[in-house]
């Protein structure tokens, strides 16, 4: 990559300010915040102090004042005046309007600490709010700038994004891997925390893949690159967090449209307050313009603008860290409303590595021959089952052919020629039309036997005549259980197994995690159907899958959740929400996490809503100063900001 991955958002865009202009010296336009805020503070110092105290001239302070209104203000007129322009009624009009009120009731002082204070506001709030995409975007400094690649026979350093796809480079202890990509020789411990969220190293060896980013500890590797480092998984990460936190969740966008429709209310009510009292009962004009100036501060809703984004990013932003990533905030909003998580089997319950646990011949065929033909089909499938049977015939050294007219039949088997025979690999749902596996005795007792006890069965047919079965098991997670249990301590009513495996087999899965609720023998096409009836029935559920069969279900559900496997490109683009570190564990983090963002959001709106109600209160009854109003308002404005950056330190309860 030529640049480190960067998350460049702006959660209220109307609430941003402009910038430094572009002829001032780098430095300065670095620090331009931080530059205005101080000539505001010290210019408004002096003249209020001066004036005051040490008998500064009153055009010499006044002078001081316009300085202060300037630097103070500048940023929030570049914002609110072309706002104006296009007819659209922002925050920042409201304070550009209160200070020039202020100015023409020559309460200059008041005027210049309104900007001061409303300039300080924002530069805290920014700050704040940076730290939230900062979480996320150290990230980015984790990408090696360089790697050691293997050419000929030295090795030359060069950088990442000259580096061509299948070139091995070499990964010395300690260093960080510099692509992704596959392990050609070697074995190590590699820390994958900066990807996966896993916080114990995890062991990887010849034919494992590891990921750009991640670091190196014991042994040197050879890898061999399969990403251009511009699409490698933690650029890809990075770009689909930078994506989800400009995604709004429906909070977010009901506050910012009430903040939109509010701002002309308040103007309107403004006016009111100006003309009326004057008029009716016989207020003098400058009494009523200030009090309507007291109106337009404090019905500013600042507060309520920044304060759902603000959760929303820290949010996003936390999980992103721990492993999960949330790809907007509708769907970080929707994980907390679940009442009903369905999840499938295979590598989703289970750890999705099968073991061959027994090879059945039927009708005198051989064990190792039956493998040969399985194999020989399987070879050309990414199932977990097809990879198991030619794992074991590797390991048997049992050498077999290279099937040819291959056809996929979804959710039953393979269909392949093997040496001029027709043969069909799959389920025995697969041969359904078949009457000899309706009515063949040996068959039917060899599947039925290794089902009882809970084993997966493939079928294999060659040349019309059943030749073997294969008996497969796959074993539950460790932390499957626990975390079935967690879900129900959240109020999850419904956990529901959906499996295209026999009933046996998942009712066996079922019972050793505790799920109750199971549909088994489904087609990737009858898990979106059940997926839509539950939806109709409960309301809002979560579809738990690999990303590939399970793409469907994941789509029709309120929230799609795939186990990541590290990153695949398949769970990244498929799922609403993906568990990096292929860990089921996380997604009680998940939901845990997004309940407390909603309690913040909650928290963030009341406090905003309560003090816009008291100041606007003590503004129409005089009980309090400009200053006051000011300083409680943006008090609160950062208040919420604070509230939200503690879900970056959010940990789900033991």
């Amino acid at each position: 990559m030529n640049a480190e991955p960067k998350v460049e958002t702006n959660p209220d865009p109307d609430h941003g300010h402009g910038g430094a202009p572009h002829f001032l010296p780098h430095w300065m336009q670095d620090h331009w915040s931080g530059l205005t805020v101080t000539v505001a503070g010290v210019a408004l110092a002096v003249g209020f102090f001066g004036e005051r105290f040490l008998g500064l001239p009153q055009p010499v302070a006044l002078a001081f004042y316009i300085l202060a209104y300037i630097a103070g203000g500048y940023d929030v007129a570049l914002a609110a005046l072309p706002a104006l322009f296009r007819g659209k009624f922002d925050i920042d009009l409201l304070m550009i309007a209160a200070a020039a009120g202020a100015a023409l009731l020559g309460e200059w002082a008041e005027g210049a600490f309104l900007l001061f204070l409303f300039s300080l506001g924002h530069a805290g709030e920014h700050y704040a709010m940076d730290r939230a995409r900062n979480a996320v975007g150290v990230l980015g400094k984790l990408m090696p700038r360089t790697a050691f690649a293997k050419r000929g026979d030295h090795l030359e350093e060069v950088p990442v994004e000259q580096l061509v796809l299948d070139e091995l480079v070499v990964v010395k202890p300690g260093e960080r891997v510099p692509v992704d990509g596959v392990i050609m020789a070697g074995e190590s411990s590699i820390d994958q925390s900066a990807i996966t969220g896993e916080s114990v190293p995890v062991t990887r060896k010849t034919g494992d893949e590891v990921f750009a980013g991640t670091i190196n500890q014991e042994n040197a590797l050879d890898v061999r690159m399969i990403r251009l480092a511009s699409d490698n998984t933690l650029a890809r990460v990075m770009r689909l967090v930078a994506e989800a936190q400009e995604q709004k969740s429906p909070t977010q966008r009901f506050t910012e449209t009430f903040a939109r429709r509010f701002v002309p209310a308040v103007l309107a009510f403004t006016g009111l307050v100006i003309v009326l009292p004057p008029l009716v009962f016989g207020w003098t004009w400058t009494a009523g313009f200030y009090r309507g100036m007291l109106v337009l501060v404090a019905a500013s809703p600042c507060a309520l603008a920044i304060g759902t984004p603000a959760a929303v990013l820290a949010g996003i932003a936390q999980a992103a860290r721990r492993g999960v990533l949330i790809k907007g905030g509708v769907h970080l909003e929707n994980l907390g409303r679940l009442n009903t998580v369905a999840l499938d089997k295979t590598g989703t319950l289970t750890t999705g590595h099968f073991e061959v646990s027994k090879v059945v011949g039927l009708d005198g065929t051989a064990e190792d021959e039956v493998l040969r033909i399985a194999a020989a089909v399987e070879e050309q499938s990414s199932h977990p089952l097809a990879a198991a049977i030619v794992r074991t015939a590797r390991e048997r050294k049992v050498v077999f052919p290279s099937a040819t007219d291959i056809e996929n039949i979804p959710g039953k088997g393979i269909q392949a020629k093997v040496e001029d025979s027709e043969v069909l690999v799959g389920a025995l749902r697969a041969f359904g039309g078949d009457s000899a596996a309706r009515d063949g005795q040996p068959l039917q007792a060899a599947v039925a036997g290794l089902e009882a006890e809970g084993q997966t069965t493939v079928i294999i047919r060659r040349a019309g005549k059943f030749i073997g079965v294969i008996a497969l098991a796959d074993d539950p997670r460790p932390v499957a259980a626990e975390v079935m249990k967690r879900l129900q301590a959240q109020g999850i009513r419904r956990l529901v197994m959906l499996t295209g495996d026999n009933r046996s087999v998942a009712q066996r899965v079922a019972a050793k995690v505790g799920i109750t609720e199971v549909r088994s023998e489904l087609l990737p096409g009858e898990k979106l159907t059940v997926i839509r009836e539950m939806e109709q029935d409960r309301g809002v559920i979560a579809m738990i899958g690999d990303g590939v069969n399970d793409a469907p279900a994941m789509a029709a559900a309120t929230v799609g959740v795939a186990m990541g496997a590290g990153g695949t490109a398949v769970a990244l683009e498929t799922a609403d929400v993906v568990l990096m570190g292929d860990d089921l564990g996380k997604l009680s983090f998940a939901i845990g996490l997004s309940r407390a963002s909603a309690r913040i959001i909650r928290q963030n709106l009341v406090i905003a809503l309560g003090v816009i109600v008291l100041l606007v209160i003590a503004a129409l009854t005089g009980k309090i100063a400009l200053s006051v109003a000011v300083v409680v308002h943006e008090g609160s404005t950062i208040v919420v900001v604070l509230n939200s950056l503690r879900l970056l330190g959010w940990k789900e309860p033991k």
